[in-house]
């Protein structure tokens, strides 16, 4: 078989853009029929709770579902982000397994059953690589138009509150040269108050944890109000402290003190690891450093929207090349069992230490299945956020 040309990517790239918000699937399968003779091409959605694959077939029903560690192809290519390629039934035919990513933020996996000469060579995987990360960031666009690729992922239906919370956030991962997220919350189809929030710029990454108090609706709009105020600040130019304020000024407006949004606020120099914290609650942070362990003791300081006109402290800490920080909410430290201690610090570092080699996707939800683990059957007490970054240095360094 002739090799395609690599201008067919802009082609294919040119040719998704164009496509109806419904349509990427079947114009996907159209560019890799004509490009790479593809047999078969499956799109599979990564769940709410990143358990398992669905494909996107005629909703609102999905075809058969793949668990993410089922020890499957496609398994294997979602957790290692990687591309995996099988031996299909037909002779001298593959199946590649494709990771749909945008910018570090896993959406699934785009599975090709084509002729196994058009992957041999790196530059044939390269190729159909490119073409699934193309894919993904016109998901991520065609999404503000169409339920198709949400209705996909959910395995049951969310909770309102659980809705109003996965829409408010940024997505579940993010990655650039300076660092790499990775973020999981559950339970995924009942969430209430606990939100993780993030948004970079020339210079910093500021990253925020919310724990919002109660439970269901109330605590969504709490926390929604608690984000989209900290947004405003942050978008006004104001300093990490004083976002604290305007955010804390915004929740005691509205509920005089009966609730409050305990937050972890971090703004992070791109060119220094130098990192601001405001401390206001109860989500705690951890740092692995040379597979050590340790939590970062901050000032504690008042939950958002307590008392009025609260006054906020930034404080600083390093971070150095190769650094991991984890930040977990009051659901996931605080956790406790019927009948058993709390969930705890030793038990989280314990389960952080344990996935020091895991990516930060794999980290955040290793935290999470560990305190899955402890409460056994039982359901949750609480929500549970997990934020993990990784610390690769400023850009300079790498050159």
């Amino acid at each position: 078989m002739e090799r395609p040309s690599t201008g067919w990517l802009g082609i294919a790239e040119g040719a998704l853009r164009q496509a109806a918000p419904t349509a990427l699937l079947s114009t996907a399968r159209s560019l890799l029929a004509d490009y790479v003779q593809a047999r078969d091409v499956t799109l599979l959605l990564a769940d709410y709770g990143l358990t398992v694959l669905q494909p996107v077939t005629n909703l609102p029903h999905t075809g058969e579902a793949t668990a993410v560690r089922d020890g499957s192809a496609a398994g294997r290519a979602f957790t290692a982000e990687a591309p995996v390629i099988e031996a299909a039934d037909e002779p001298g035919t593959v199946r590649v397994h494709l990771p749909v990513t945008v910018r570090g933020d896993r959406k699934g996996i785009l599975s090709v059953h084509l002729p196994e000469p058009a992957v041999q060579g790196a530059s044939g995987v390269l190729e159909l690589a490119a073409f699934a990360t193309a894919l993904g960031h016109e998901l991520l666009v065609a999404e503000r138009d169409t339920d198709l690729y949400l209705q996909a992922r959910r395995r049951r239906r969310l909770t309102l509150a659980a809705e109003m919370q996965w829409q408010l956030l940024p997505g579940r991962g993010f990655a650039r040269d300076e660092f790499t997220l990775g973020a999981h919350l559950e339970p995924a189809y009942a969430v209430g108050g606990d939100n993780f929030d993030w948004s970079l710029d020339d210079d910093a990454l500021t990253l925020t944890v919310t724990d919002g108090q109660g439970h269901g609706i109330q605590a969504a709009l709490l926390t929604s109000l608690t984000v989209n105020a900290l947004r405003n600040a942050r978008r006004a130019g104001t300093s990490l402290a004083d976002q604290a304020c305007l955010a804390d000024q915004a929740v005691y407006g509205e509920y005089t003190g009966q609730v409050s949004a305990p937050t972890l606020l971090l703004r992070i120099d791109l060119a220094t690891g130098r990192t601001e914290a405001v401390d206001a609650g109860s989500p705690q942070l951890f740092r692995m450093r040379h597979g050590t362990v340790e939590q970062i003791q901050l000032d504690a300081q008042l939950p958002l929207g307590m008392f009025e006109e609260t006054e906020y402290r930034a404080e600083q800490f390093a971070l150095a090349p190769g650094d991991r920080l984890i930040i977990v909410s009051s659901g996931v430290h605080a956790a406790k069992a019927p009948g058993a201690n709390a969930f705890g610090v030793q038990a989280l570092r314990e389960t952080i230490a344990a996935a020091r080699s895991a990516s930060t996707h794999e980290t955040a939800r290793a935290v999470v299945d560990g305190l899955l683990q402890y409460h056994g059957e039982g359901a949750l007490s609480a929500d549970a956020a997990v934020v993990c970054l990784d610390w690769c240095g400023p850009r300079a360094r790498q050159e």
